[in-house]
C-alpha cells in the first residue's frame, strides 16, 4: 500500500508556499456568495485536510469571513492561500502546482451556482454539506 503524495502550492507571486502530506478529509465545489466573492469567482473548488497535514511557509495576512473562520491570503499579491478554523484547514485546488490531483467529491450551495455551469456528477445540496 502506497501513501497520499505529499503536493505542494502556493499563491501567485509565490512569496506564500504551502505543502500538504497525507489524504485530504474531503473535496468540493462552494458556489456561496462568500466563496464566489472573495476569490471573484464563480465558484471555489477546495480541498479540506487536518490542520497538522499543512505546512504554511512566507507571510500570510488574516480575513475572519466570520467568527470561526480565518481566510488567509499573500499580503503582497493577495491570493487567496487558506481558509478554515481550529479544527479543519481548506485550500483551493487552483493553488496547487499539479493539475489535477484531487478531484471534487461533491457541490454546496448549488441554488446559487450561475446558471450557465453544468453540475459536476457529484452529489449536490443545495446548501451547505451535512457532515
Amino acid at each position: 500500500m502506497t501513501s497520499p503524495p505529499v503536493l505542494s502550492g502556493g499563491c501567485a507571486c509565490g512569496a506564500v508556499r504551502f505543502t500538504v502530506s497525507g489524504a485530504p478529509k474531503r473535496a468540493g465545489l462552494c458556489h456561496c456568495l462568500t466563496c464566489r466573492k472573495a476569490p471573484a469567482a464563480a465558484f471555489n473548488p477546495f480541498v479540506v485536510y487536518e490542520p497538522g497535514a499543512v505546512d504554511v511557509t512566507g507571510e500570510v495576512r488574516i480575513w475572519r469571513s466570520s467568527p470561526d473562520y480565518a481566510r488567509g491570503f499573500c499580503g503582497t499579491c493577495g491570493s487567496r492561500v487558506y481558509g478554515g478554523n481550529a479544527g479543519e484547514i481548506e485550500l483551493s485546488l487552483g493553488s496547487f502546482d499539479a493539475v489535477g490531483p484531487i478531484a471534487p467529491q461533491y457541490e454546496s450551495w448549488v441554488s446559487r451556482r450561475e446558471p450557465w455551469l453544468r453540475a459536476l456528477d457529484v452529489p449536490q445540496h443545495a446548501a451547505n454539506r451535512e457532515p
